[in-house]
């Protein structure tokens, strides 16, 4: 098998891909040979206030302009490859259905779902947590990735090859201080993964998860400067990650070089959870 990474011919599902890590995957998949569906709750022409009760995220990303749903959707046209750019909101089924097939009714197939979405706005130690925030953090982090896969589900079952990748956190491994909203929910999306491995298994399906460490997206730079150097400080290679270094292992757990790999939270965290000093 030749050493590369070939996605010629596979539609990609992209949720949260307006920017940071969706983004970054959205386009690192195109890079190699797929169509996308670049999916997020914010897209640029239909971008208004009613979207900030969608979170504290959100609302930064539409006030400094951080929203580039359609942008990404051209730079992947400007490649050669076919995409679209879908208002999705995870939690809302009605619209997860609808958004999947229209993937599959214009590029054809959802053979690659990458469940990027996610919300980590809800700081507060546990005695402080929002039982609303817990909530809302169940649906968007957990509920949505449920949804998202159970709609791709049969059209990946019903051609015999399908790639899950769910994104994790360390935060869902190691626990996170202040996090307990955002740690359940992606201690939760690791047990999904694996389930959906077993499950999938019989159907050519893989799903894999990724577990990031402190990645430098915008939600990084806009987060408190003194606790990122903190966390910088206890990871291994003593730096944020990049986007561009996730979305590499996104794609290559979608390629065939990663066929016989299903099951495993893969950490792409620089080391944050060794033991450093």
């Amino acid at each position: 098998m030749p050493i590369e990474i070939d996605l010629s011919g596979r539609v990609a599902f992209v949720t949260g891909a307006s920017r940071g890590l969706g983004r970054a995957d959205a386009l690192t998949l195109a890079r190699a040979g797929a169509d996308v569906v670049v999916a997020d709750l914010l897209v640029e022409s239909e971008l208004s206030e009613e979207t900030d009760r969608y979170g504290a995220l959100a609302t930064a990303a539409r006030q400094q302009g951080l929203v580039h749903t359609e942008e990404t959707v051209g730079e992947i046209e400007a490649m050669g490859r076919r995409a679209l750019a879908v208002r999705c909101d995870v939690t809302d089924r009605a619209q997860v259905d609808a958004a999947v097939a229209r993937a599959v009714e214009e590029l054809g197939s959802v053979d690659i779902l990458v469940n990027n979405a996610g919300t980590l706005d809800h700081v507060a130690q546990f005695h402080d947590q929002s039982s609303e925030l817990w909530e809302r953090d169940l649906r968007v982090n957990l509920t949505g990735a449920f949804n998202c896969a159970q709609a791709a589900w049969p059209h990946m079952q019903e051609r015999g090859w399908g790639r899950i990748v769910n994104m994790a956190s360390v935060a869902g491994t190691l626990g996170g201080f202040g996090q307990a909203s955002y740690s359940t929910t992606k201690a939760g999306v690791l047990g999904l993964t694996k389930t959906l491995a077993m499950e999938g298994g019989r159907h050519g399906i893989t799903c894999n998860a990724i577990v990031p460490g402190v990645i430098g997206t915008e939600a990084f730079e806009m987060a408190n400067a003194v606790m990122n150097e903190r966390i910088v400080r206890r990871t291994a290679l003593r730096r944020p990650g990049d986007p561009q270094e996730i979305a590499n292992v996104v794609a290559f757990l979608c390629s065939d070089l990663a066929a016989y790999i299903t099951g495993v939270e893969l950490n792409v965290s620089g080391g944050v959870e060794l033991f450093v000093f």
